[in-house]
């Protein structure tokens, strides 16, 4: 069904539905507590005059339509909401439609040309599928279609991946269009950094493979490749099958070593994107 202004007036329904949905799950959330509108009130100027901000604050009439009417509340609002009911927020986000646990994969389709860092922390939200039975026979000492020995999937809660010793690890994506370590890491890579080995290494490796890479935040945004260190002056030097040429930056002045890569996630048909590049 669609309107004189070519609005889906169902898709408009459903989202109305899914909004008044959230309110009332808010509403049950109160009710529970046995708090009055003017309970809530209260509580939220309590929350504002701590962060003396008074966009916290739910006057009555506001918490009345976010119950009844499916307004959406402001993020400081559904902030006082989550506060004074005891909520997580982001599960109060998947009331209203906004899945955190998406923000990565979400983020994965987007591509962008500028290698960057990736922001998004391990915090324990949400789950995600894994594998959890292998075939026992498996042997991970061969090369092995993993996808055949996977005995059984099913949701693991993030939280248990805290056991796992990320914190010395940040992650960074290689632009779309930054080939300066292809074919070792070719541009759309995921690449995971140890932030505990920012010293530069000039020598002591016997092949390319062996070559610490490091990764560089400078004036212009962030780079990745291998480099020299001469005194004060640091020559990020590019894979010579990349086509690309070195840049010399004074050190630490204008570019700083934030890690030594120690893992890659990688597409394998960049090749004929390659030659097929203008």
């Amino acid at each position: 069904m669609i309107d004189l202004l070519g609005i889906d007036l169902r898709d408009a329904q459903r989202r109305n539905h899914s909004m008044e949905e959230a309110g009332l799950k808010l509403k049950r959330a109160r009710e529970r507590l046995n708090l009055r509108y003017r309970d809530v009130e209260e509580a939220s100027n309590q929350i504002a005059a701590r962060h003396n901000n008074d966009e916290f604050v739910i006057a009555l009439s506001r918490l009345s339509d976010i119950e009844n009417k499916g307004t959406v509340p402001t993020i400081y609002r559904l902030y006082s909401l989550c506060t004074i009911y005891r909520l997580d927020v982001n599960e109060v986000l998947d009331w209203y439609g906004v899945n955190v646990a998406t923000l990565a994969a979400d983020a994965a389709s987007i591509q962008m040309q500028r290698t960057h860092l990736i922001g998004f922390g391990a915090n324990g939200y949400g789950d995600t599928q894994m594998p959890l039975a292998l075939d026992p026979g498996i042997d991970l000492r061969r090369t092995t279609f993993l996808s055949r020995m996977i005995q059984r999937w099913g949701k693991l809660p993030l939280t248990l991946l805290n056991s796992l010793d990320m914190k010395n690890y940040r992650y960074a994506f290689i632009g779309s269009e930054d080939w300066t370590m292809y074919p070792l890491i070719p541009p759309s890579s995921l690449i995971l950094i140890d932030d505990t080995h920012r010293k530069v290494i000039n020598t002591g490796w016997g092949n390319e493979f062996e070559r610490p890479i490091y990764f560089f935040e400078h004036r212009k945004g962030f780079a990745c490749g291998w480099c020299t260190l001469q005194e004060s002056q640091l020559v990020l030097q590019p894979h010579p099958a990349s086509m690309c040429y070195p840049e010399v930056y004074s050190y630490p002045t204008d570019i700083d070593v934030l890690g030594q890569v120690v893992g890659v996630a990688m597409r394998l048909d960049q090749g004929k994107r390659r030659r097929n590049r203008t």
